[in-house]
């Protein structure tokens, strides 16, 4: 006997975002409709939605729901179980057909890649409603494209569902539509787009406090050789990577010290009236993420959770991490995309994945908004790329085909192995060997603006914890760093402008370092822009996305010293 059909009366109320999409989808109803929505905004509500409205009104007679991971098939089951829509998420391929007590079942695209035949079969016999989460993964290989495109091309509806509607290769996704620009290059394109920046502007997720920590590091080469490097400052990308890895090891002095900071901004919010917050770090493979959750227990003195591989137990543990008010959870690549804690409020990015897509949903993890007023932090290291990936939190991007790549950080077939077999470090070791590092606070952006230290109060410490506000409004977080930037700028003109005027005599020239000249710049940037924001009324992000379209270049972030003397000049025009 099949089960009851849901009660649309009893279903949630949507959000605008959700309602807007709905009737959209509608009243032009087609095979295909690709939604895009930020981590955190609701596409399984909206999808569900959808699932019940086609049950309802005899339009479909079964759902299927593809995903990338066993842990998310649950999720998905149990938000489809609370809106009356049953669906099976212990499905093998060697059942064949559905279970009658459900109205379809819950599949992952490596089931899917594995025997698409049994799906396409089971597609055939009911009028299917498919929806295929984090559509973006159909193409990972071309076993799950080919495999999902073959399993669902007869599919009576198919709703593609994404946070990141992008891929760092040009693998094609299954059912996704591309128009060519007039650049020549082809983009996939949405039939709605719901993005970060107009979640935030609703209140729907969180703003993102990022600390980033740069830092003296020090390793040695295969070659015997000895370097030293302070992490954020220009060099090229072979060093950058090296001095990122020294900074990532768990035997140096970086990752202690930020591990504090993060834990101590986590005690902050608790005591703030965030009692349950919790906090995540991102590890790059399986032995670091032990070694980091062996930091966190002796700065802590509580267990960290480790989450390590796709498997039950681990479902298991980051379902009961959500749960809990345990403080931290140690992961590799389990928690990066679709798992929902809306507690996490802390993030560590400790690691040397470094692509738009990865970095998107990792940092997706911390904006769910729960309450008014919530902030996440997530502390990085000071990585030109990284910097740049988090001033561009808002920007919108497509999927590309044919568009040039470029490798930042870690060789792609280290990353590659770090993510999905977890057991990179030893080969990674071979290749360099650390020796010491320090952790320093470099620059805090918010709302893709960068804010040197002088935006905090107290020392850099402090600032981790206690003099960056936790319960405030966006904008009201950004007129009090700006605040505290002029503050503390204005206070330096005063105390030179009083000291006395010494015996005239030759001055004696202390040149400053590229990196001093390019963080003066860059808080004289911020202080003008803020300036010009009270000025004119215009979001801070728009001024700099501005200078950026009249100067060229990348984010202030990683802009390079004329750069940045080019856009101080342009300003002071505008």
């Amino acid at each position: 006997m099949s089960p009851p059909l849901p009660n649309l009366d009893t279903f949630p109320a949507l959000r605008d975002w959700q309602r807007k999409a709905l009737v959209t989808y509608l009243r032009r109803p087609g095979q295909d409709f690709m939604a895009v929505a930020t981590p955190g905004a609701g596409k399984t509500t909206f999808a569900l939605r959808i699932a019940a409205e086609l049950l309802a009104h005899g339009t479909v007679e079964a759902v299927t729901v593809v995903c990338p991971t066993e842990h998310l098939k649950t999720q998905w089951a149990n938000a489809a179980a609370r809106v009356g829509i049953q669906l099976d998420p212990m499905f093998r391929n060697s059942d064949v057909h559905s279970s009658r007590d459900f109205h379809g079942a819950v599949l992952t695209y490596a089931q899917v890649g594995m025997a698409p035949q049994v799906h396409r079969r089971r597609t055939m016999t009911r009028s299917t409603f498919v929806i295929l989460d984090e559509i973006h993964h159909a193409g990972d290989s071309r076993t799950w494209g080919d495999g999902v495109k073959s399993a669902f091309d007869e599919a009576e509806r198919r709703l593609m569902l994404t946070g990141t509607p992008f891929r760092s290769d040009d693998n094609p996704i299954p059912f996704v539509t591309y128009e060519r620009g007039n650049d020549g290059l082809q983009r996939s394109r949405a039939d709605s787009v719901y993005g970060y920046s107009d979640a935030l502007r609703d209140g729907v997720v969180r703003p993102v406090l990022f600390m980033a920590y740069s830092g003296e590091t020090r390793w040695r080469t295969n070659a015997g050789d000895e370097l030293a490097a302070r992490l954020g400052e220009p060099m090229t990308k072979d060093l950058i990577a090296q001095a990122w890895r020294t900074a990532l090891d768990h035997r140096g002095g970086w990752m202690p010290q930020v591990l504090r900071a993060a834990d101590a901004r986590l005690s902050k919010l608790r005591s703030a009236g965030i009692a349950d917050a919790g906090g995540l770090v991102i590890a790059s493979d399986q032995q670091t993420a032990r070694a980091y959750a062996k930091l966190l227990h002796e700065i802590t003195g509580e267990p960290a959770v480790v989450v390590l591989s796709d498997d039950d137990g681990s479902s298991g543990r980051i379902a009961s991490f959500a749960e809990s008010d345990q403080r931290w959870m140690v992961a590799v690549r389990m928690v990066s995309e679709g798992v929902d804690i809306p507690r996490l409020s802390v993030g560590v990015y400790a690691t040397s994945a470094s692509t738009p897509l990865y970095f998107a949903q990792a940092i997706g993890r911390f904006v769910r908004s729960r309450l008014p007023g919530e902030t996440a932090t997530v502390f990085l290291p000071s990585v030109p790329h990284l910097l740049g990936l988090a001033s561009e939190m808002e920007a919108q991007r497509d999927h590309i085909l044919g568009a040039p790549k470029e490798k930042d950080g870690l060789d792609d077939d280290l990353l590659e192995k770090a993510q999905r077999a977890e057991d990179a470090s030893g080969d990674l070791e071979k290749q360099f060997e650390a020796l010491s590092a320090s952790a320093e606070l470099d620059q805090v952006i918010y709302d893709g603006t960068s804010f040197g230290t002088g935006a905090l109060s107290g020392t850099a410490e402090e600032a981790a914890y206690l003099g960056l506000p936790g319960l405030l409004t966006p904008d009201e977080v950004t007129m009090l760093l700006n605040r505290r930037q002029t503050e503390q700028l204005t206070a330096q003109k005063r105390q030179k402008a009083a000291e006395p005027v010494p015996e005239p005599r030759k001055p004696e020239v202390v040149p400053m370092s590229a990196g001093e000249r390019r963080n003066s710049l860059r808080r004289q940037l911020n202080t003008l822009v803020a300036a010009h924001h009270h000025r004119t009324n215009l979001p801070h992000g728009k001024i700099h996305a501005e200078l950026r379209r009249l100067c060229g270049g990348p984010p202030s972030a990683q802009a390079t010293i004329e750069q940045l003397e080019e856009r101080i000049a342009t300003i002071q025009t505008l």
